[in-house]
């Protein structure tokens, strides 16, 4: 018995010494060649490895380093690159017989390129797919032809991974038409029981430009069979904390900022996407010369996306300001080198409470000191243009709305000498506002703008609002009777005067301290010398009349 258990603790200390000395004795290399055309078939480009290592303790061969070439008509520089990559074995197979069977494949701190051409087809399109073999044999590097197929008809056996594991890499992102990169950190992916031809669980995590994080979760495949970028995907996606601004796809030039989470599920087949989910956007700025919105906007939204066009339709949006609902639809294009949108936005009736605190997002501020307490909001916009030079235009009502904290009689001082228009107790009540808007990163511009005050009468007239936020506004106040126009008119001449005398006026200043001022030029030659020659029955001489108005309305004499 004992003479037993001898033989087979010698048996055992023999083979744990071949088992030790193996590495040393036989030359892994030898598989490199072996290893290359495996992957190489499989990729579709020609793949490279480095000095190969066999551990027995974790069945591994250990490569220095990987390259993975790049679609030639994309770029001539490696697709993928890494300086260490595993490739779990089946160790007696290769041991006995010299056969690899890869089970898993794991690359370190591997740095991938991807790039789109001006078509908006991707470098990835042409990876591991059967319409496109551009791998090539070690050396010599002239093309592989494809795999001979076997007798029967059968072609060679895909390449099978019970695992492939991408561990902290480093993905740029750009195109064959700029220079311009965008660089994603810290980017995992794992994909188990991995095969061309059946679905395969993956997961992504990445970090995004500026913070935040990117996670996918779900299956994808089978791989298809000319452009993979068209391969089944179904996956639930969550984006926490992405910088709009620091993502590298906007112009800081723009104005456009914000803080953006996202949750969604995302399903393609057959070229065709669908995204549903929803989109949380933090202190959201969306105009130059505008502020970050003070409240969180929300959208609920679907997207479907057709893959080989680059463009989608957004078939669905519900955009929500506290208790403030919009709805957006539209169209955008990606092929280019910016994201073209041409979109809708309505909302009607919005409580404007609820609004105020994003209005600074689109470039709209109240004067200091000032809230909207009451009133509501219509809005019918259209969104046009490269996402960085976005142009916002369309109709924007305010109806029965009450400014507090902004007296316009008073800020109207210089007017009221003339006028008779009384101070009111510190409000501002609005009865209707209209106007036309044009929002641009150079500014924004006001057409037709209409507004009904009872307290003063009617307002007429348009301007600018430039990206500093400077106004340059030139306006006509018809009076209503009771503004005191009359008394005041009656006063200078023994005659009442007509209850719609027009007075031009000037905004200027900035929006959080608008300054009224008398247009003296338009007095002189509008509605005032008309409305005065009535009522004296002569034609005052335009020069008097303007020294005269200049100095009852606090303009400088000319």
């Amino acid at each position: 018995m004992k003479s037993k258990i001898k033989y087979i603790a010698i048996a055992v200390g023999v083979l744990l010494l071949v088992l030790i000395a193996l590495p040393f004795l036989v030359s892994v290399n030898v598989f490199r060649p072996m290893i290359e055309e495996e992957l190489s078939s499989a990729m579709g480009r020609k793949v490279e490895v480095g000095n190969l290592s066999l551990s027995l303790l974790t069945s591994a061969l250990e490569a220095e380093n990987l390259s993975i070439l790049d679609d030639p008509s994309f770029s001539k520089s490696p697709f993928l690159t890494a300086k260490s990559v595993k490739l779990s074995v089946e160790l007696w197979p290769l041991i006995l017989s010299k056969n690899l069977n890869i089970t898993g494949l794991t690359i370190e701190k591997p740095e991938v390129v991807l790039l789109r051409n001006r078509q908006g087809q991707w470098n990835v399109s042409t990876l591991a797919t059967s319409g496109t073999p551009q791998a090539t044999t070690r050396n010599t590097g002239a093309s592989r032809p494809p795999a001979a197929a076997k007798s029967g008809g059968g072609t060679s056996p895909q390449l099978r991974v019970a695992k492939l594991k991408l561990e902290k890499g480093r993905v740029t992102v750009g195109s064959t038409v700029s220079v311009k990169k965008n660089v994603y950190d810290d980017v995992d992916l794992e994909a188990t029981d991995l095969s061309p031809t059946s679905q395969f669980p993956v997961k992504v995590r990445a970090k995004l430009p500026g913070g935040g994080t990117f996670e996918a979760n779900g299956r994808a495949g089978p791989l298809h069979q000319s452009d993979a970028t068209l391969s089944p995907l179904d996956l639930k996606i969550n984006i926490s904390d992405l910088d709009m601004a620091k993502t590298g796809f906007l112009d800081p030039a723009s104005g456009m900022a914000g803080i953006i989470d996202v949750a969604n599920t995302l399903r393609s087949a057959n070229g065709r996407a669908q995204a549903h989910g929803s989109m949380k956007m933090n202190k959201l700025q969306l105009v130059k010369g505008g502020a970050p919105s003070a409240v969180p906007l929300s959208l609920d939204f679907t997207v479907d996306y057709d893959l080989p066009k680059s463009a989608g339709m957004l078939s669905q949006g519900i955009i929500k300001i506290g208790s403030a609902t919009c709805r957006g639809s539209g169209s955008f294009d990606r092929r280019g080198e910016s994201t073209v949108l041409n979109m809708k936005l309505d909302g009607q009736n919005l409580p404007v409470r609820d609004v105020q605190a994003a209005l600074p997002a689109f470039g709209v501020m109240l004067p200091k000191g000032s809230s909207l307490e009451s009133g509501t909001l219509n809005a019918n916009l259209n969104l046009e243009g490269p996402l960085e030079k976005l142009v916002t235009s369309g109709t924007v009502g305010l109806f029965n709305a009450k400014l507090a904290g902004f007296d316009m009689g008073s800020k109207m001082a210089a007017l009221s000498a003339f006028s008779g228009i009384q101070k009111s107790s510190g409000d501002t009540s609005i009865q209707k506002l209209t106007t036309k808007l044009r929002l641009s990163p150079e500014g924004t511009q006001a057409s037709d703008l209409d507004m009904l005050m009872p307290a003063i009468g009617q307002l007429n007239g348009g301007g600018t609002i430039s990206a500093s936020n400077a106004l340059n506004f030139k306006m006509v106040a018809t009076l209503s009777s009771q503004s005191g126009i009359a008394s005041a008119m009656g006063g200078l001449t023994g005659r009442s005067v007509g209850k719609n005398a027009r007075i031009p006026f000037l905004i200027q200043g900035t929006t959080s301290d608008p300054k009224f001022l008398p247009d003296v030029q338009g007095m002189v030659g509008g509605a005032v010398e008309s409305e005065l020659g009535n009522v004296l029955g002569t034609k005052p001489q335009t020069k008097g009349l303007g020294d005269a108005l200049g100095g009852l309305l606090g303009g400088k004499k000319k």
